[in-house]
């Protein structure tokens, strides 16, 4: 059986923590959607990790990382990765496999991104400029090179034809756009050679044979639920199913062998670039909220909006990814309000309504706040559910009530000792 792990906002929501605290119960890693744009934080011994690629299990002995299917790789950022986890001593040559059928994001897949943004002005989607959602749509488009091409011996030339293409392509948005191709390329291809020191699988198969052994595996998503491109704010998404349906995709495991699905939110909410955010606060409480969680992109650097929880939002996300078990992240950040707020309805197009609906636009929706006593304890030292302030249980405990699963896991840290298990 598999156990799933995915974010249930738009992103952000500590992921990569919750991976590694529960890494040494499982066999496998699996990583099974979205590229380079996500960063994964782990922090422990003082050192503050971010992960791109590579699974969050890399740090642990006695696990396998997997990256499926669904991912899109960019040689370039991957190999800088390695290079980055090269003083820490790890077997990487062992531990790390990955999909043949994972597409490749090529320097002009880049460059197509950047085109594209800067040719909507005002209109931009706020992507990463990573290469992403053009790679996704060669994928979808049957155009894409994945790592299996990488054995081939036409590689190059399959290369070729797909740059070429993607440089008329480029011409066609007719925007400045400065860029030298001959050292993206040779950059690229040296990026190339230190792919192909790692084993390349049939990820499905060997994910197959594994759990035909009874091994235990945790897949891993980037990004958030209300980022998926079918069930998220579109066209304000990423480009690939950040849900629990992506995991059957994105590594070729079958739904009926999914066990436990386990959400990570945040006990506030976050936003990075554009697109709807009910609950987005512009005030002295936003900037404290950002200050104190030091909400800033771990790939990025870009500052995120933030604002009150949005259980209307939750709840969608819980039902679609058939959530079993929450994890709470940050409540530490909330320490010090005299009152928190949540959002249990919203009013759209003047009618009271508890689910997510079409459109989020401001114009359509005003979130229905209910207002709970907030706490002042720091929580960072605390190591037990008893010892947390009676506001905070309250807290946990309304919002359990509104969504309907239990909260078993509670970060009050960064580091991955700060965690409370229920």
């Amino acid at each position: 059986m598999a156990d799933l792990l995915l974010g249930l906002q738009w992103g952000d929501e500590g992921k990569g923590k919750i991976v590694d605290v529960l890494t040494s119960k499982y066999d496998i890693i699996a990583r099974f959607q979205g590229g380079p744009n996500a960063g994964h934080t782990l922090e422990f011994d003082g050192i503050k990790h971010v992960l791109r690629t590579i699974p969050s299990g890399i740090f642990h002995k006695n696990n396998i990382n997997i990256i499926g299917n669904g991912v899109v790789i960019d040689p370039t950022v991957f190999k800088q990765e390695l290079e980055g986890l090269a003083k820490f001593d790890i077997d990487i040559k062992s531990r790390l496999i990955i999909s043949r059928k994972a597409h490749l994001i090529l320097p002009t897949h880049r460059l197509l991104d950047a085109a594209s943004e800067t040719a909507k002005g005002k209109a931009k989607i706020g992507s990463t400029l990573k290469g992403i959602g053009p790679t996704y749509m060669d994928k979808t488009g049957r155009n894409g090179i994945r790592v299996g091409d990488i054995e081939l011996d036409d590689f190059k030339e399959r290369y070729r034809a797909l740059a070429d293409k993607h440089e008329a392509m480029i011409k066609f948005y007719d925007v400045a756009i400065q860029y030298n191709l001959p050292e993206l390329e040779k950059e690229f291809f040296e990026s190339v050679e230190a792919l192909k020191q790692l084993t390349f699988i049939d990820s499905e198969e060997y994910l197959h044979e594994a759990q035909k052994a009874g091994k235990t595996i945790l897949c891993e998503g980037a990004q958030g639920s209300l980022l998926d491109v079918d069930f998220g704010t579109y066209p304000f998404v990423t480009s690939s199913n950040t849900t629990a349906a992506g995991a059957c995709t994105g590594l070729g495991i079958a739904p009926n062998k999914i066990k436990e699905v386990y959400g990570i939110f945040k006990a506030y909410t976050t936003r990075v670039g554009s697109g709807p955010f009910p609950t987005e606060l512009f005030d002295e409480v936003g900037a404290t909220m950002a200050k104190v969680g030091n909400e800033f992109g771990s790939v990025t650097g870009r500052q995120r909006r933030c604002g009150w929880l949005d259980l209307v939002a939750l709840k969608y996300a819980i039902r679609v990814n058939g959530v079993t078990q929450l994890m709470m992240m940050k409540g530490d950040v909330l320490s010090g309000f005299d009152t928190l707020k949540v959002a249990t309805s919203y009013k759209y197009k003047g009618q009271d309504i508890d689910h997510l609906p079409y459109n989020i636009e401001p114009e359509n929706v005003e979130p229905v706040y209910t207002e709970l006593k907030g706490w002042h304890a720091d929580l960072t030292g605390l190591t037990t559910y008893d010892s947390l302030p009676s506001a905070l249980k309250e807290y946990i405990e309304f919002i359990e009530k509104e969504v309907e699963v239990p909260i078993t896991v509670i970060s009050v840290g960064p580091d991955r000792k700060q965690t409370i298990m229920r």
